[in-house]
């Protein structure tokens, strides 16, 4: 009987378990002479070769699953090895442990095995094993390369050397073949990868330099790597550029045929003094009864932007423009963003619509959808509105014609800001920073951003268009996009409502029947604490990631039924769809309700991730600055506030926004145990305690611009806290300070 053979019937008596090319050689009496292990060692790699069976990531050989015994989603990597797979929006994760991962990469498309299920009432996640990779995610990186040295060299032999990527989320050095260009060192490169991670070199991949980017010493190069390793594509390609390029400047009579005019109506815009796509204006009046017309005007994008189009398919595959410290890669090229759907002021713009009458409660009590047409008499600022509503006598008398509509606007929302606190909405005054930089792209100054009357009062109007819009499709029952925020899981708010419990502040309802109204009650309660930005930080960790459906979910943060993205067309790629739902489903017919229906669960699935991949970009480049502007501080004392505490030591945030940690390894003067309940860290003999929201003294002792690490020493001081110790041994005094926990683990971010 051949050898393969032989393998497969002893697979065969235990299809669901896997066994060791060892335990195999004993059980088939081949272990005690090395040339027939030698041969089963060679049946096993032909067997897997052609999929008879299947090698686990321990080494280990099985049959391999049935399909249906497999789930498969999409692998989430951690950078210690664990991860999770997504198995779809409404099903909860799959917890994948070190080793069991098939060496899956961050959004490869993987098959599961799962091995633990679920246990609610212990709280446990299913457990799995990646059993199958289905498609990779990463085909290419970006990074800095680095030539071997001499030993390495002759180590590696026909290797040039190796890349280094920014993108925390695939942690893997990446070596580089003779095959390729040949980059120098310093060169920033593009890497087509041609060997992934396996049992022989489970955190090496290995690839070809099929682009050099430019050099680590070009202006604003640390943020392209950054964009570039995470997939963030600059340029648009040309075909795209064709149909931006053909697009008219200015806008014909034909195309205002069968639109609302609105060109009568004192609009304008309000926006940052350094915007170029003006995408909303908003015209406002008072009306005889009391109530208040409110008409919000966003840019027609999707007359321009059809379907299937190449502008299109470049817009859905970037799902969303990215912001960065120095510039920003949009979603649309800027002769479009910047031009003829930008709502310039005095220029003929087409809109999309949406004008609300607003009663004295900040209820919608009629409103009305068009295509529209519009003509903005101002470009306004929100310095100068703010100045305005300050009653600044220079700047009401420049924009006199305004003057009266932005009274109005202010009075209006605080009609809305009102009706949303009746209702529950919760509102989480988080900072945001702004980073100032030089034309080098080098940082100046972090600063803390800040909002006035301006910037809360267009959100009021851009949000009550935004539930507006998503009201009227889910009366209508159309297929449609909506913005959801579902509500909080349970296990992550009853590990909050204890951790509240010990600031002394309870909160009422249980965490499956939490209300928003009970977590807005919450946040009115803790204004003002000591505890504030702690509990508030907490209990938005706690919250779930607002993301795009297809079924009307609601959104909890917001306390709304109904919520869409409506007014961000030149940015999101959801907002543009909704412009095209609007026009295609204002007399829909089968064909385009069948369409849209299949369309649409994908594209909200897509943009999700697309704007998670932004959000991490964006944050990645604002540590690297915040790094990068703290590297001449080091040595520098400061008085900071504990932001978080951790297992491996503590995270401090400066004023500015800054936030750095504090290893545990640092602390040489006790013990310390951490307490998970109440998120302390506490020392044995000494008594000193570090918990969150608690003020203490550190200096910065390092700053590495290329990982955005920033790490402070705790510095003794008059700010310190130390709690009574319990008695113990004495064995336990002459305990020395030492770290328990092994290396230093991968940072929060």
């Amino acid at each position: 009987m051949k050898l393969s053979k032989k393998v497969l019937q002893f697979l065969a008596q235990m299809p669901s378990k896997s066994i060791s090319p060892n335990m195999l050689a004993t059980n088939l009496g081949l272990a005690d002479d090395a040339n027939d292990y030698k041969q089963l060692l060679k049946t096993i790699a032909q067997l897997e070769e052609s999929k008879a069976i299947e090698v686990t990531a321990g080494g280990n050989i099985t049959l391999p699953q049935p399909e249906s015994a497999l789930l498969e989603g999409t692998f989430s990597a951690n950078p210690r090895g664990f991860g999770f797979v997504r198995i779809g929006e409404n099903e909860p994760d799959v917890f994948v442990k070190r080793g069991k991962t098939k060496f899956a990469m961050n959004e490869d498309v993987v098959a599961v095995k799962i091995i633990s299920p679920a246990n609610s009432l212990k709280g446990n996640e299913a457990e799995g094993q990646v059993v199958a990779i289905k498609s990779r995610a990463v085909t290419s990186i970006v990074g800095e390369f680095y030539e071997f040295d001499a030993d390495e060299k002759q180590h590696n032999g026909a290797l040039l050397g190796y890349v280094v990527n920014k993108n925390k989320k695939i942690p893997f050095k990446t070596n580089i073949s003779q095959k390729g260009l040949h980059p120098e060192a310093g060169d920033i490169v593009r890497v087509a990868i041609t060997h992934y991670p396996d049992r022989d070199f489970p955190e090496v991949l290995q690839g070809l330099v099929v682009e050099i980017i430019g050099k680590t010493t070009d202006t604003g190069i640390d943020v392209l790597e950054v964009l570039e390793s995470m997939g963030i594509p600059s340029p648009f390609p040309e075909d795209v550029m064709a149909e931006a390029n053909a697009v008219p400047e200015e806008i014909d009579d034909k195309d205002i045929v069968g639109r609302v005019d609105y060109r009568q109506e004192i609009t304008f815009t309000i926006d940052g003094a350094d915007a170029k796509d003006l995408d909303d204006a908003v015209h406002i009046k008072a009306l005889d009864n009391g109530n208040i017309e409110l008409g919000v005007h966003i840019a027609d994008v999707s007359y321009y932007v059809t379907e299937g189009s190449a502008l299109d398919r470049e817009a859905l595959n970037r799902g969303t423009s990215t912001y960065v410290t120095d510039r920003v890669v949009p979603m649309l090229p800027e002769r479009l963003s910047n031009g003829i759907c930008s709502l310039n002021p005095r220029v003929n713009r087409l809109t999309q619509s949406c004008v609300m009458v607003i009663n004295p409660d900040g209820q919608v009590v009629d409103y009305r959808i068009d295509q529209s047409v519009i003509k903005t008499i101002e470009r306004m600022t929100y310095s100068d509105v703010n100045q305005m509503l300050a009653g600044q006598g220079t700047t009401l008398e420049k924009f006199a014609k305004i003057a009266d509509s932005v009274a109005l606007m202010a009075q209006l929302h605080e009609r809305l800001l009102a009706m949303r606190a009746r209702r529950g909405a919760i509102d989480f005054e988080t900072q945001e920073s702004k980073i100032i930089v030089d034309k080098l792209g080098k940082p100046l100054d972090i600063q803390v951003r800040k909002r006035g009357t301006a910037e809360m009062m267009i959100e009021s109007f851009m949000l009550i268009a935004n539930e507006t819009v998503a009201r009227d499709f889910a009366t209508r029952q159309l297929p449609f996009i909506y913005r959801v925020h579902e509500h909080p899981k349970a296990d992550k708010l009853t590990r909050f409502i204890d951790f509240a419990s010990v600031f002394g502040i309870p909160l009422k309802g249980t965490p499956e029947k939490m209300q928003s109204k009970d977590l807005q009650a919450f946040m009115l309660k803790i204004k003002g604490q000591a505890g504030e930005m702690v509990l508030a930080t907490m209990l938005l960790r706690s919250m779930q990631q607002a993301r795009y459906d297809e079924d009307n979910l609601g959104h909890f943060g917001l306390a709304a039924p109904y919520y869409t993205h409506f007014t961000s067309p030149i940015r999101r790629y959801p907002d543009l769809l909704v412009h095209r739902l609007i026009r295609a489903e204002s007399h829909p017919t089968s064909e385009t309700l069948e369409h849209f229906e299949a369309i649409i669960p994908e594209i909200a699935q897509h943009t999700s991730a697309r704007e998670r991949r932004a959000i991490d970009a964006e944050r990645a480049v604002e540590a690297m600055k915040k790094a990068e502007y703290m590297e001449s501080y080091v040595g520098t004392d400061y008085e900071v506030t504990i932001s978080s505490v951790t297992r491996f030591g503590f995270f401090v945030s400066l004023p500015n926004t800054i936030e750095g940690l504090v290893h545990l390894s640092t602390l040489g003067d006790d013990f310390y145990n951490f307490n998970e309940r109440d998120l302390t860290l506490k020392g044995e003999r000494t008594g000193k305690v570090f918990r969150m929201g608690q003020p203490i003294k550190v200096k910065l002792i390092k700053a590495d611009k290329i990982t955005g690490d920033i790490d402070f020493e705790h510095v003794a001081s008059e700010l310190d806290q130390v709690e009574a110790v319990e008695k113990r041994n004495r064995g336990t005094q002459d305990k020395k300070p030492f770290y328990k926990h092994g290396g230093k683990p991968t940072r929060k971010k």
